[in-house]
């Protein structure tokens, strides 16, 4: 299973989605955890006031993520996290090392 995941340092889960320029994909499969590539996009949140639909972004970001149907960050606003729901991206917020997390997090999907 591939999952997207939002991380400054590639260690931990530690980025917002909205601040997120890439995400880096890992294939979970049993108990290994492994990063398989790297994902760059353009920002979700630019703080534009004149420009507060981002669909168009939001849209070229899941393009990007291709096979992942997952996105793991710190953090998400509802408005996006609702959007990508129905792009049928399912996000999840956690905090912490990345690959524990993933293994986790498979338990549940």
């Amino acid at each position: 299973m591939l999952i997207a995941v939002a991380s400054h340092d590639g260690r931990d889960i530690n980025q917002h989605f909205g601040h997120a320029e890439r995400f880096l994909v890992y294939d979970v499969i049993g108990t290994e955890v492994k990063l398989v590539d790297e994902r760059k996009f353009q920002r979700y949140c630019t703080y534009d006031q004149d420009h507060p639909l981002r669909a168009p972004v939001l849209k070229a970001i899941v393009d990007s993520l291709g096979e992942c149907r997952t996105i793991v960050c710190a953090q998400i606003g509802p408005g996006p996290q609702l959007e990508l729901e129905q792009l049928g991206i399912e996000t999840f917020v956690a905090d912490g090392p990345i690959k524990r997390t993933l293994m986790e997090l498979s338990k549940l999907l």
